[in-house]
């Protein structure tokens, strides 16, 4: 066997596939992948990747899966890296999705769409691993008495919701001449007033 479908072993084919497609998927959304194009410019059959895609919406599963499992990679280094307060480790951990969102817009926007389709319950499963970390964090605050709030997870969807507009502004200019980490060291800043329990 000889040519570019030689190149591809086992997992490599899938492996080049979700690589290719991400890159797509960043610079034409979701309309603008299909598996006979990224057949086409990996250099193998049309067929060969329901080898390991059986269709799009596979595809798209597969993405989002490993764009979760990045994330949640990344955020619990942020945590693991960090010491000190919870307002500290909140900054680690505000910094490091905000990062991955504003460098990975198309792919995130994936993974939030796709993980609550009742018949994919491994996005679901990914996701809930992803944040992990952060919700631990969280919940651990607010059983030590630290932050003003007896419902962690209404906590976290607050956190969520303000760091999704962050990466949202910063990726669209609106920031000016700030830079994206003072801009997010200053909102979580002001976010914890309203969290952290008077002394």
């Amino acid at each position: 066997m000889s040519g570019p479908a030689a190149r591809y072993h086992h997992g490599d084919l899938r492996r080049a596939l979700l690589t290719r497609a991400e890159r797509k998927l960043e610079a034409t959304g979701v309309e603008g992948l299909s598996l006979r194009d990224l057949a086409r410019e990996v250099g193998v059959s049309h067929s060969a990747p329901r080898r390991h895609f059986a269709d799009k919406q596979a595809l798209l599963d597969a993405l989002a899966i490993q764009g979760l499992a990045r994330l949640g990679s990344r955020l619990d280094a942020a945590l693991a890296d960090s010491t000190g307060t919870f307002g500290a480790r909140m900054t680690a951990f505000a910094s490091a999705y905000v990062d991955f969102a504003t460098r990975h817009p198309a792919l995130l926007a994936l993974m939030f769409t796709q993980k609550d389709r009742p018949d994919a319950p491994e996005l679901r499963e990914a996701n809930d691993r992803a944040f992990a970390a952060p919700s631990a964090l969280i919940a651990e605050a607010e059983a030590n008495g630290e932050i003003v709030s007896d419902d962690p997870d209404r906590v976290a969807m607050a956190v969520l919701a303000t760091l999704q507009g962050l990466a949202s502004i910063i990726t669209s200019g609106m920031i000016g001449e700030r830079s994206a980490d003072t801009v997010v060291t200053g909102t979580v800043e002001i976010l914890l007033h309203g969290l952290l329990r008077a002394p």
